[in-house]
């Protein structure tokens, strides 16, 4: 899993861990007997520090401590609302991820692939910047929902362990011709105009017995992600099908290269939304549509916006009326601002940050940003977005708008090829390490 989201959040994601127990010896003067009983019984609930071994990948200890607080990350950051019921599935799919989190790390050291301290260290660092704490605040956040920066840091460790791994093993010997990538420009040619969709998927397997219980364990899945928790992460915890360790991620498609079942309904669906459970071979379907686009053809949301964004931060405390009153607020100094040229001045006497860009694409934008951004002109602002702590407002400084597509650029599908196969070999590679590896439950 890849760190971007975390600026989203206020965390994270999945992997595996490995214990450091220090010991210390004394020395020189002799120190007084200890009165320990024989018959040591231990009083009230184990501390969550005390580790207690759940699984033994090849020699390294995965504790129930480490499932414990990598479940917290997860539930957390991605606003995991849990039935009673999923909480052991749950757990188990996080025992698995943080097995194949360790086996990773393995891997990478015994082909001399090593990850500096300090490495981790700025990474982590990078994290926390990114949800604007230091460190040590990070640090004592995390602690407070029930995980760690250990956890974090381990996770850190095997993301950049497998990336370097797959860089020395995998990706030298990836290679696509130049007849592929005509090939492939010619097939786009010959479809030039019709649709296709960006899409994910969350399969579960079920079975004529089973077939009722997946099925309502399905529209729950799916009835959590519309309330706000990530498909992404529910696919990697779920999903049983090859794109979950993509987060579902299906990349571009057309509906012809879908089961019936699926290309009927994503024709239909509006961008951004997410189907209930939907019948297919061997079991049941959710879907995620995250963006359509035509082959070859100019589409206004790939127009490239320069924008400013004033964004003001609200105490903790603040009612609804003061969120929304101060919104408006924000909203008619950026509307009376005279454009981009006032938004510095602006920005001072509202106590606003002020962040520019002028390379933001229009489809990478919200769904209900980009309308309402295509109808502006320049030195028009969007209406006051935001949550309870911080409001925001979109001030358009230039628009460069997408000329006519004519050809496929044959280096952006060289790219896209190479990549889809390095993660092909890479999971392939990753079954042959889970099948050598020697895993003792406990």
């Amino acid at each position: 899993m890849r760190f971007g989201w975390l600026a989203k959040a206020a965390v994270v994601a999945i992997a595996p861990v490995l214990s450091v127990v220090a010991a210390a010896q004394s020395g020189g003067v002799r120190a007084p007997a200890l009165n320990i009983p024989e018959n040591v019984q231990f009083v009230g609930r184990q501390e969550p520090g005390v580790r207690k071994a759940t699984a033994i990948v090849n020699g390294d200890v995965i504790t129930g401590s480490d499932i414990d607080q990598r479940m917290a990350l997860i539930i957390t950051s991605q606003q995991i609302q849990l039935p009673p019921e999923e909480i052991e599935r749950f757990r188990a799919q996080v025992l698995r991820n943080l097995i194949d989190e360790t086996i990773q790390v393995q891997a990478a050291a015994q082909n001399e692939l090593t990850v500096e301290q300090r490495e981790i260290d700025a990474q982590y660092a990078r994290v926390a910047g990114g949800v604007r704490k230091t460190p040590e605040q990070f640090s004592a956040y995390l602690r407070t929902i029930g995980s760690s920066e250990r956890s974090l840091k381990r996770q850190i460790l095997g993301e950049m362990a497998w990336d370097r791994l797959q860089r020395r093993l995998i990706e030298p010997f990836v290679n696509v011709g130049d007849d592929e990538v005509q090939a492939q420009i010619a097939d786009m040619n010959a479809r030039r105009g019709s649709a296709e969709y960006r899409v994910a998927e969350i399969f579960l397997s079920s079975t004529p017995e089973t077939e009722g219980e997946v099925h309502a364990n399905v529209e729950r899945i799916a009835t959590q992600i519309r309330a706000g928790a990530s498909f992404q992460a529910y696919a990697r915890q779920y999903s049983e099908a090859t794109t979950a360790a993509l987060g579902g991620d299906l990349g571009w498609v057309r509906p012809e290269q879908l089961p019936p079942e699926l290309a009927a309904l994503v024709v239909q669906m509006p961008v951004g939304s997410i189907s209930s459970a939907v019948p297919v071979q061997g079991g049941f379907s959710i879907l995620a549509l995250a963006d359509t686009r035509q082959i070859l053809t100019a589409d206004a949301r790939d127009a490239l916006l320069s924008l400013m964004q004033l964004t003001v931060s609200l105490p903790a405390t603040s009612t609804p009326a003061q969120v929304e009153a101060r919104g408006i607020q924000l909203g008619q100094a950026a509307a009376a601002m005279g454009g981009c040229g006032g938004a510095a001045a602006t920005a001072q006497a509202q106590g606003a940050e002020l962040i520019s860009n002028d390379q933001v694409r229009v489809r990478e934008l919200p769904p209900l940003l980009q309308q309402m951004l295509l109808n502006l002109a320049v030195g028009q602002t969007t209406a006051p977005f935001g949550a309870s702590d911080r409001i925001s407002v979109l001030v358009l400084c230039g628009r460069d708008d997408p000329q006519a597509a004519t050809a496929p650029n044959a280096g952006e599908i060289a790219g896209a090829m190479e990549r889809e196969r390095i993660a092909r070999r890479a999971r392939r590679y990753l079954r042959d390490l889970r099948r050598d590896a020697v895993i003792d439950y406990r």
